[in-house]
């Protein structure tokens, strides 16, 4: 059985920084996508972030590129997004998700929601203005 745990959420300033980790086990798939997602209150959830296992396939959300960096440390098995000129919209429930990846996907791990099914119980990042 695929968990995932989040870590590393809080409460910063504008223009802060902080870095995510989502420590995994139990994933068997040799190929596998990972991705970061994201909750405000009153919103529907959206996709921030994802990779491939292999490092590649790299893909962002348009509202956080340039600013947000996923990476992964296989021998930890830890998933991060580091987070950088925060903004008060950036603020909601942080989630990082898993899915084995399909050739279907044509090499591109895309943070939609609807291949992930491995979710972790989310961390809260609150950036203030």
């Amino acid at each position: 059985q695929v968990q995932l745990v989040e870590s590393g959420g809080g409460s910063v300033q504008a223009g802060g920084s902080l870095r995510l980790s989502c420590a995994g086990s139990g994933i068997t798939s040799r190929s596998y996508c990972l991705g970061w997602f994201r909750q405000a209150p009153g919103k529907e959830r959206e996709g921030v972030a994802a990779m491939h296992s292999g490092g590649g396939s790299v893909t962002y959300a348009d509202s956080v590129k340039g600013r947000f960096t996923i990476s992964q440390d296989n021998a930890k098995n830890t998933l991060y997004l580091d987070m950088s000129s925060l903004k008060s919209e950036d603020t909601a429930m942080y989630y990082c998700a898993a899915t084995a990846y399909r050739p279907a996907y044509a090499g591109s791990c895309k943070p939609y929601e609807t291949r992930f099914v491995s979710w972790g119980q989310g961390t809260q990042v609150t950036v203030s203005s």
